[in-house]
């Protein structure tokens, strides 16, 4: 099955002080999907913003919304954002003993499961729960600040990915997230990712749109 390479705009890299206008922003540029990262300060070392930031942002666009949470126990808090407005909700391999469990439990409130690892973290790991999730996301830098430097040996990380997505007919998106930018998206889409989450990158660019129509193009 072939995939659409879709952007995800990251809001950790817009301006707190008017999260509006960083989704109109995205809205106008034309990004897919609205990426919010959600940190508590202890599985990562930053704090950003919980459930309300989501419910606050809900009314002012229709577009997904991809919540990647940074926390520790996140079973405690999943239904929260669920019902804040999350569309998918990804969690740590490493914030919890049960993994299996929670993803299931955020399959269960209506939203669509994503599981993610840390640069450290062996891809194989994830095997047991890829049956069960819709999104499978690859942090390319050590998570909590951005504008970080993407680590090259992600690449593997993805092509593992698409690989057995192939062999065993699974159907999750393969997201990337850290370091993403006019330098590495080529190698980053040839390697099996179809889901790029932008931050610094778009926020800083002086043509957004610009930048996500070439990458779009690269792909056809």
């Amino acid at each position: 099955m072939e995939y659409d390479v879709l952007i995800a705009p990251s809001l950790l890299s817009a301006d707190f002080s008017s999260i509006k206008d960083g989704i109109a922003l995205i809205e106008k540029a034309g990004g897919d999907w609205i990426h919010f990262d959600v940190m508590d300060g202890q599985f990562v070392p930053n704090i950003t913003f919980g459930p309300k930031m989501i419910a606050d942002a809900r009314p002012h666009s229709k577009k997904i919304f991809d919540v990647h949470l940074m926390i520790n126990t996140p079973e405690q808090f999943v239904s929260h954002f669920a019902e804040a407005g999350a569309d998918y909700i990804t969690i740590h391999l490493e914030s919890t003993v049960h993994v299996h469990r929670t993803l299931e439990y955020i399959s269960s409130l209506g939203k669509k499961a994503g599981i993610t690892i840390v640069p450290s973290t062996p891809v194989s790991l994830l095997e047991e729960v890829l049956p069960v999730v819709e999104l499978v996301l690859i942090m390319s830098v050590n998570p909590g600040f951005g504008g970080q430097k993407f680590i090259p040996g992600s690449l593997g990380k993805l092509a593992f990915l698409k690989e057995i997505r192939e062999k065993k007919g699974y159907n999750f998106r393969i997201e990337v997230d850290g370091g993403v930018n006019e330098n590495t998206y080529r190698e980053i889409i040839d390697a099996g990712a179809d889901v790029l989450v932008m931050g610094s990158a778009f926020f800083s660019s002086k043509d957004p749109a610009g930048d996500l129509e070439e990458i779009r193009r690269y792909k056809k």
